[in-house]
């Protein structure tokens, strides 16, 4: 077959190739090709012009525009840095109150206090800080130490028989295992305690136990949960006519606890946070009580 043959559809030229009668044209490529071709290469030899791009020894051609994602990134951290550097100055400098009623504070507060609150209390208090056995429920208004953001802020400092010189320190007696109390004395006051939360104890107990338990009560834990039993900050002493229990607040639980005593441990963090860090920990930490509680 001639080389010079003209296919007589479409006028091209062939290239001399039949395969079972069918034959090969030698088609040219579409201009558009070329044009994307020539625009590729013009984009790639002005990027070698503009960004860094070719390895020299032990550095690399810097481009005209002296940019590259190093140089991005640091100007990134440095702007992040500054802006840091005002609302934590801010938040350093003022009180609690002040910043409680600042919006804009307030949204840097629920922006850091979840990342904090998760790198530094969730093991303990879990995600949600609803707390777990043997660990309290930070939701709620029933604080051992006090709930405001101060006592926070200070608990937060100090922690809780912890090594800190100014812990706060607070332990259950054991009065079972210490024979401070005798057994049925004991039976008596946990009918009691148990009772200031759960009526249907004292209708299911005579009302000479529940007296008596109140009686040895009022001698030998009055001191720190108070006449009322509500419990004192001052001390660390729970709460106990309300429903958040620390370890539990059915019979056995009640019993192990004045049975066997209670000494609860936080760590301090005086050394591991910055002030500004716990002193946004005490305000997310408030931020989160329930309406109700």
């Amino acid at each position: 077959m001639p080389v010079e043959e003209r296919d007589s559809a479409t006028g091209y030229l062939t290239t001399g190739h039949e395969w079972n009668g069918i034959t090969e044209l030698n088609t040219p490529v579409p201009r558009p090709v070329y044009f994307f071709l020539i625009l590729a290469a013009t984009f790639a030899l002005l990027g070698w012009i503009l960004w860094p791009a070719w390895p020299i020894g032990t550095t690399y051609t810097k481009g005209i525009l002296n940019v590259d994602q190093r140089t991005s990134v640091q100007a990134s951290l440095e702007q992040a840095a500054m802006d840091r550097d005002v609302w934590a100055k801010r938040i350093a400098a003022e009180s609690f109150p002040a910043i409680q009623a600042d919006s804009d504070l307030m949204r840097i507060v629920h922006e850091a206090g979840p990342r904090l609150f998760g790198d530094n209390c969730a093991a303990c208090h879990r995600a949600d800080a609803r707390g777990q056995r043997g660990f309290p429920n930070l939701t709620t208004s029933s604080w051992l130490w006090g709930g405001s953001p101060d006592a926070i802020f200070e608990t937060i400092r100090v922690g809780i028989n912890s090594a800190h010189p100014k812990s706060h320190i607070s332990q259950m007696p054991a009065f079972g295992r210490d024979k401070l109390l005798p057994a049925d004395s004991i039976d008596k006051v946990v009918a009691y305690v148990r009772s200031l939360t759960d009526p249907s104890v004292a209708s299911e107990q005579p009302a000479s136990t529940i007296d008596a338990g109140r009686a040895i009560f009022k001698a030998n834990c009055t001191v720190c949960h108070g006449d009322d039993a509500k419990g004192k900050t001052d001390v660390g002493a729970p709460n106990l006519t309300d429903r958040f229990s620390i370890y539990g607040g059915d019979q056995q639980s009640v019993l192990t606890t004045l049975w066997g005593g209670r000494q609860g441990h936080m760590p301090t963090w005086e050394e591991r946070l910055s002030p500004v860090s716990r002193k946004i920990l005490a305000l997310y930490v408030t931020s989160l009580r329930a309406p109700d509680q």
